[in-house]
């Protein structure tokens, strides 16, 4: 299933396809390798020549390596904000720069991916400490932050049992329906943040509106939830048709990507429960 993520479709495109099955039979005979049906369990493509194929262990570790270092930028975000209110607004436009760099990019490295997730990091502590000073100034004091890290940590875990379970399975028409509700939600949150400017619902624009500013923050917690299994299935093809290992590096950046909307969404929707207004 192709990965609308520019990122990992791009991957799921070069390397591992490109090779004839002359080229993967003499790599083979000169490796003195078995073959990656051996390997993975699945149909061998052409690896090149002095790599290996990419598996799961690599993506979980350049993931979790990634997102200790979003961590990282997370707690120098939350602590510089109060005296550089400014900071996480040149956080996110230096990250979508650095995305886009490595959007653009045949193979975006660990540079690409780790400054990524460290600019992400600053900008979702700034964030994160104005939603909880509103929360403890203009509500009811909760501790939204540690709710929506965990609240992130349970959808990631329920979408990937879902989707191992082929619960979801994201063939053709579940990728066109995400995409149209992307797109769709996208727009309205454009506008949204136009109104907001204009004072709409406190400063929340249409999601601060009562009960349908309620249900857009469902409606996009769930959607960046669902974005996930778009990324798992992108990982799959990839092993199963042996990617190689560099791959793994942009499988990780779909994945933080994809785990920074689901977490702004479910903070925005915590801020928002847990006002006064």
């Amino acid at each position: 299933m192709e990965s609308k993520n520019p990122i990992l479709r791009d991957a799921v495109k070069q390397d591992g396809f490109a090779y004839t099955e002359g080229v993967n039979a003499y790599n083979q005979a000169a490796a003195g390798t078995a073959t990656l049906d051996q390997q993975i369990g699945a149909p061998a493509t052409g690896v090149p020549t002095g790599t290996r194929p990419m598996t799961i262990d690599d993506v979980v570790t350049k993931t979790a390596f990634a997102f200790v270092v979003m961590l990282v930028g997370a707690g120098i975000g939350w602590v510089l904000t109060p005296s550089i209110p400014f900071l996480p607004f040149i956080a996110m436009i230096a990250a979508l720069i650095v995305f886009f760099v490595g959007a653009f990019r045949k193979t975006p490295g660990a540079g690409v991916v780790l400054t990524y997730s460290a600019l992400e990091g600053v900008m979702l502590g700034g964030i994160s400490m104005f939603y909880q000073d509103y929360v403890d100034t203009q509500g009811n004091g909760t501790n939204i932050v540690f709710q929506a890290v965990l609240g992130t940590f349970v959808a990631f875990a329920v979408m990937l049992l879902l989707y191992r379970s082929r619960i979801i399975k994201v063939n053709g028409t579940f990728v066109k329906i995400m995409m149209i509700a992307m797109v769709s939600y996208f727009v309205i949150a454009l506008a949204s943040f136009i109104a907001a400017l204009f004072g709409v619902g406190g400063g929340w624009g249409f999601y601060g509106v009562g009960g349908l500013g309620l249900l857009l923050c469902v409606i996009g917690v769930g959607l960046a939830a669902f974005t996930l299994n778009l990324d798992f299935a992108s990982i799959e093809q990839g092993i199963r048709e042996g990617l190689p290992e560099k791959y793994s590096w942009v499988m990780a950046l779909g994945l933080i990507v994809t785990l920074v909307w689901l977490y702004l969404e479910i903070l925005r929707f915590l801020a928002i429960l847990n006002s006064n207004n």
